[in-house]
């Protein structure tokens, strides 16, 4: 006999980092599994210590870690997760990242800038990960910076069934708050058979050094208005266009956004707003004092969970959005 049969089956393991614990329970719950135990720890002086407490040989990683605030903490963290993974003999690592850190800096905009994307992914390229898998990336383009399959996942089914479900359609319209939106809100418009909408953002000739005027490009005029957005940061630019979409004529305006930053002044912003509903997922982890009545929150880890399982049985991660790629 020219070779050896192994004998054992292969091995699924999900592993967690500190950032987000709510959100990596929900995933080992819709897996029917527990998470790998581990020892995590940061020494006196910042420095992050990982050691697995039980053998990860052959193993089918899973690495979870929502690049959450303090973000570059929570990066190196899954760095050295990876790195003690690929040391402890793991067959496969899949970094599992929510929400992609550094994703709007996917280009240069002028001379003299990173392209930190592109950075982290190969970073965790050379700490030894075998694949990528993260939440509507600010652009699709990131997922060739990485140097192995990525898998994509879409929140648009799990929202635009939600919108779908408390809005009247005959009165609804999608609205792109930029340019850079446009494909994302026409799926939407495609899935729930509604009009599309854009605000064009341009600067006002006549106020130098002044940033744009909003100039909504469809009709909105007594319709219930939903703006699709992949982030809410500091809600600046959302609660611009909401002002806008109401100068127009709108009736309504809900928010949709996949990854909740909500940096800074973000909650005041939207509490204080006419937008009538803000429609999240979990991606990022939300504390008591950042929520408020206007947010609807909804589970991502079903969706993680599904296509972790997927990736593991060697299945379809595209067949859990209708072929959509």
């Amino acid at each position: 006999m020219s070779y050896i049969k192994a004998t054992g089956e292969k091995k699924l393991m999900l592993f967690a980092g500190r950032a987000h614990p709510d959100l990596a329970e929900a995933v080992a719950a819709e897996l029917d599994v527990e998470l790998a135990p581990s020892k995590i720890f940061d020494f006196a002086n910042g420095e992050i210590y990982v050691r697995y407490l039980e053998s990860a040989r052959g193993c089918d990683a899973f690495v979870l870690q929502s690049h959450t605030a303090p973000i570059n903490t929570w990066i190196m963290e899954q760095l050295i997760m990876v790195d003690a993974l690929k040391r402890a003999s793991a067959k496969r690592i899949t970094v599992v990242a929510p929400f992609y850190g550094y994703a709007r800096q996917d280009k240069k905009h002028r001379g003299r800038e990173p392209i930190s994307a592109r950075l982290v992914a190969d970073l965790f390229k050379t700490a030894g990960a075998n694949r990528i898998m993260s939440v509507d990336l600010h652009t699709a383009q990131i997922q060739g910076f990485f140097d192995g399959p990525v898998d994509h996942l879409h929140s648009l089914p799990l929202m635009a069934s939600y919108v779908g479900r408390r809005v009247d359609r005959s009165k609804l319209v999608i609205v792109s708050p930029d340019a850079g939106r446009v494909r994302v809100a026409d799926q939407w418009t495609d899935r729930l058979g509604v009009p599309l909408a854009i605000i064009h953002k341009r600067r006002d000739p006549s106020v130098p050094n002044q940033v744009q005027v909003h100039e909504v490009v469809g009709d909105v005029v007594g319709r219930t208005c939903v703006v699709v957005d992949d982030m809410i940061d500091t809600a600046g630019t959302i609660t611009q266009a909401a002002d806008a979409l109401f100068a127009a004529g709108a009736a309504d305006v809900i928010v949709t956004a996949t990854h909740a930053v909500l940096s800074g002044p973000a909650v005041d912003r939207l509490k204080n707003s006419r937008i009538s509903e803000v429609v999240v997922t979990d991606t990022l982890p939300i504390p008591e004092e950042r929520r408020f009545d206007k947010l609807t929150v909804l589970a991502i880890a079903p969706l993680l969970g599904r296509a972790i399982r997927e990736v593991f049985d060697d299945g379809s991660v595209t067949s859990l959005f209708d072929g959509a790629s």
